[in-house]
């Protein structure tokens, strides 16, 4: 696949380097972002172009950012949300002049994505992350404390510190929001920065909610493809579109993954791809897996041959690996089960290609 990529933190927030990813063949695209710019801020043009720099002298190209994270304040619908939508005009203006075509963002109140366990053992010795409802019957500020403390001294997307000591005052905040509330703050958003998305050709990809269900009493707004087709037509514009993430809509066994795909990717509003398995456990309980089919419960094949059939031509990335091989890096994001998940990708993609000429 021509757009292939690989998601990295950066210099010092990584221990993958730019030459590994290089190194993983068929992978062209990096998945970068600015993770110390505080939510909220523009993003300024010289960071900008020193990461596309870093990126490009690597031999690889940077044209998806994930993420450009949404302030809470706009989640919200408070009075000072006008504020932080103009920084986000700037900085989708800004990340243009420098060849960004996608941003993945999402809108979940408070949590980015919740795991009960960072390191869950599987049979074959590696671990991954997995998710048990019973780990989440109690305060969120356990799960908190469980995240932090297995996250092998790194500091995960959506769970920054200055974030999570926040969040009693979050959750107050956000106490009145229900899905109504949120979906018309996210229709207030959209209509506001889909005219500077499409003036400048950087499109927005509004990634699902992982897992797909309410928790903590906090609203989630994209779950499925009703979900889907009610952000859908809140802005008429292929600007307006979705990261198709096949592990966080395939945590619900009721979504059909590969006819999303099919839906979606035809009427050309899934420009970017998180191509990642998971293995169900009963009782809505799920773990990671490796990407192979026969490893989870997804069927992987036709996940890529929607794709194929569809004519996809956007970007795309695997997502969760396990930590195999001893490898301690950061949680889900280490670079040998990826790298083997990108090779498999591609060979299913090589395979369904050769099939149907």
């Amino acid at each position: 696949m021509k757009n292939m990529g690989f998601r990295w933190y950066g210099d010092g927030n990584d221990s993958i380097k730019l030459s590994d990813i290089r190194q993983i063949p068929g992978t062209t695209q990096v998945v970068g972002a600015l993770f110390d710019i505080p939510v909220g801020e523009v993003w300024p043009k010289e960071r900008i172009a020193a990461l596309k720099k870093e990126v490009e002298d690597a031999g690889l190209k940077l044209e998806v950012i994930e993420s450009v994270n949404i302030h809470d304040d706009i989640k919200i619908g408070l009075p000072s949300r006008d504020k932080y939508i103009e920084n986000y005009k700037e900085t989708i203006k800004n990340l243009a002049a420098y060849g960004i075509k996608v941003i993945c963002y999402n809108f979940m109140p408070i949590f980015d994505w919740v795991r009960t366990d960072l390191h869950y053992p599987l049979p074959d010795g590696s671990t991954d992350m997995a998710f048990q409802h019973k780990y989440v019957e109690g305060s969120p500020e356990d799960i908190i404390k469980s995240v932090e403390k297995n996250s092998n001294g790194y500091v995960l997307p959506g769970w920054e510190p200055e974030r999570l000591a926040e969040v009693k005052r979050l959750f107050e905040a956000y106490k009145d929001v229900d899905e109504q509330k949120l979906r018309e703050n996210l229709k207030y958003f959209l209509d506001a920065i889909i005219p500077t998305c499409e003036k400048y050709d950087v499109r927005m990809a509004m990634h699902p909610d992982d897992p797909p269900m309410p928790l903590f009493g906090l609203p989630r707004i994209y779950k499925n493809r009703e979900d889907m087709l009610k952000i859908e037509q809140m802005h008429e514009s292929k600007y307006n579109g979705f990261t198709i993430c096949t592990g966080s809509l395939g945590e619900n066994p009721n979504n059909d993954v590969p006819a999303i795909i099919r839906e979606f990717v035809k009427k050309d509003r899934a420009p970017f791809i998180h191509a990642r398995n998971i293995k169900f456990m009963g009782n809505g309980d799920f773990h990671e897996s490796a990407h192979l089919s026969s490893e989870g419960s997804l069927d992987m094949y036709e996940i890529m041959k929607a794709l194929y059939d569809t004519g996809f031509d956007g970007y795309i990335r695997p997502d969760h690996g396990r930590d195999i091989w001893g490898e301690e890096g950061r949680p889900g994001y280490g670079l040998y089960d990826r790298a083997l998940g990108i090779t498999y990708l591609n060979g299913l993609w090589e395979a369904i290609t050769k099939e149907n000429k």
